[in-house]
């Protein structure tokens, strides 16, 4: 037997395959002729903030190649483990097998160690697996995550962002990525308050999707017609839980209500 297989040295997962079978690990795979970025679907967007005692993640369901709408119901956001999950943004099929090896990762990682990583010890782990993929994203083929955790040693939740180098950036209160990211934002500071419910942030986090599909062509908004709802998950000391399709739709209707009388939805107090 070899003894990669029973060598307990290194917890990473990610390195015990590099050293037994390379070839399978989707990050270290050679470097395109020409870039393909724009042949391929691309996932935004992805947003997420702080409330009372943890976190919540959203994300839009469309996926685009180009000015084409590739995919209505694509899902952008992911359970990494029980007290995290993280949402893709780039392109749409190489985040999604980042995201599958990223679980495993940690799942690798609590078997061997018997203990849960810590929430910075997550962040820095999917920053290496960001940074792996570098060569690919010089091609075009760009995946950057946002990372979202509750911090059982704080209580509260916790957000990281990420470059196509892998740096993390530790964000307050929220933050939004995808090419819809600035119009999200931007509702995000005008609605976002400290320390609110769950609930209350869920439906700031699909305001901000709304407002971002009204600016940008690639982010989707809510379609009635067919049913599909935007992701929302939340995660907080009893860990993590994605909303049913029938929450998020009563936030929906709730939200399309208002904003018959008021398209722009919600105004900010300016006191």
């Amino acid at each position: 037997m070899s003894q990669l297989f029973v060598n307990t040295g290194n917890s990473s997962f990610s390195e015990f395959v590099r050293a037994h079978s390379p070839d399978l690990l989707p990050l270290r795979r050679e470097v395109l002729a020409a870039p393909v970025g724009d042949q391929v679907p691309h996932a935004t967007t992805i947003v997420a903030a702080t409330c009372a005692g943890g976190v919540v993640m959203a994300g839009d369901r469309r996926a685009t190649s180009g000015n084409m709408i590739s995919q209505r119901d694509v899902e952008k956001v992911f359970r990494t483990d029980d007290y995290s999950c993280m949402g893709i943004a780039g392109t749409a099929s190489t985040g999604i097998e980042m995201a599958r090896l990223y679980r495993v990762e940690l799942e690798h990682y609590e078997k061997l160690e018997g203990r849960e990583m810590s929430v910075a010890g997550k962040a820095n782990r999917l920053a290496t697996m960001i940074r792996g993929n570098l060569g690919m994203a010089m091609q075009g083929l760009v995946v950057v995550p946002l990372f979202a955790a509750y911090d059982p040693q704080r209580d509260a939740g916790r957000i990281f962002s990420y470059d196509v180098a892998g740096g993390p950036y530790e964000r307050e209160r929220f933050d939004a990525i995808g090419s819809g990211s600035i119009f999200a934002r931007g509702s995000l500071k005008k609605l976002y308050r400290d320390d609110a419910s769950a609930d209350d942030v869920a439906m700031t986090l699909i305001q901000a999707l709304y407002d971002a599909a009204d600016d940008d062509s690639a982010t989707g908004g809510p379609d009635v017609s067919r049913k599909i709802w935007p992701i929302v998950s939340v995660i907080d000391a009893d860990g993590f839980r994605r909303l049913r399709d029938e929450q998020v739709a009563a936030y929906v209707e709730q939200m399309l209500e208002a904003r018959l009388i008021a398209p722009d939805g919600p105004i900010a107090p300016l006191r």
